[in-house]
């Protein structure tokens, strides 16, 4: 049955999960060990990503403000509360001045989770505060309660201005099924120059080059979660960018590999993310 207050998903994201599913349901890997490496030990590999992250008319000032980006954990039976905490551990370490949260908190909106991620999130906290946004796997009631009860703001198709080193800065905020480019324009409507978009999919950059919004912050992909030798992440070649930074026409985008996984348990040459944005001014031809 459909979650209630949500659409039913597209297409695109049933056969993202049935390519996961058939990647390893053919044996991904069992003459190498791939699979059960994948399994074992490669989804619970953490690493730390230190990205400069370059922003179409940033102001000098900002130069230099980090971003701590984690998302997608899927607090879930596959990925256990130590995951998530030590994601939070290896941001709160860095100190950065501002965190982002980008969706997907839990896997098919279980409700049993809810909490547990939210908990697990709570001591998570910065000198510019705490954003989030949903993801399709979020429910649009209990989710966003149980973040805002840990202080953070939760965005949904909404934005928040914050004035960081004397400077304005939006922060836009929306939905996952917020897609069309008159709904997100009128999110943006009245935002400052400077203005970012929070949007659980990096599908949303093509909307913000229109609207010629300066930065996009994203996950949703995984990294495609299974990266083939020679092929690449089969199950996510629907997005434009899969992983990691990208600039199209004045728009840059961050997208986040993750922490957790879906539909299968399992990562292949895509270890699981935190990230930390350095932002600095475009380069000038």
């Amino acid at each position: 049955m459909p979650v209630e207050g949500r659409k039913a998903r597209p297409p695109a994201l049933l056969d993202r999960r049935s390519v996961l599913k058939g990647l390893v349901g053919v044996g991904l890997g069992i003459a190498t060990g791939g699979a059960a490496h994948g399994f074992l030990y490669e989804r619970h590999h953490l690493e730390l990503t230190r990205v400069k992250f370059p922003v179409s008319g940033l102001p000098e000032p900002l130069r230099g403000f980090r971003i701590g980006v984690l998302t997608d954990i899927h607090r879930s039976q596959a990925v256990p509360h130590e995951l998530v905490a030590q994601a939070v551990g290896l941001i709160m370490a860095e100190h950065p001045d501002l965190i982002l949260l980008g969706g997907d908190y839990v896997s098919f909106a279980d409700r049993r989770y809810v909490q547990p991620a939210a908990e697990a999130l709570a001591p998570l906290s910065a000198p510019h505060g705490v954003i989030a946004v949903l993801g399709n796997h979020d429910d649009d009631r209990d989710m966003p309660a149980a973040l805002a009860a840990k202080g953070f703001t939760v965005l949904r198709d909404a934005r928040t201005r914050l004035t960081l080193r004397g400077e304005a800065v939006d922060f836009a905020g929306i939905r996952f099924w917020t897609y069309k480019a008159i709904d997100i324009a009128h999110v943006v409507r009245g935002a400052v120059p400077m203005t970012f978009l929070l949007a659980h999919t990096p599908k949303r950059l093509f909307e913000a080059q229109q609207l010629a919004v300066p930065a996009v912050i994203s996950g949703h992909t995984h990294g495609g979660q299974i990266v083939l030798p020679g092929i690449g992440a089969v199950a996510a070649r629907e997005f434009p960018v899969v992983a990691g930074l990208a600039q199209r026409q004045g728009t840059s985008i961050f997208v986040s590999r993750g922490v957790g996984t879906v539909y299968v348990p399992v990562r292949v040459n895509c270890p699981p993310e935190v990230a930390v944005l350095t932002l600095e001014p475009v380069a000038q031809a």
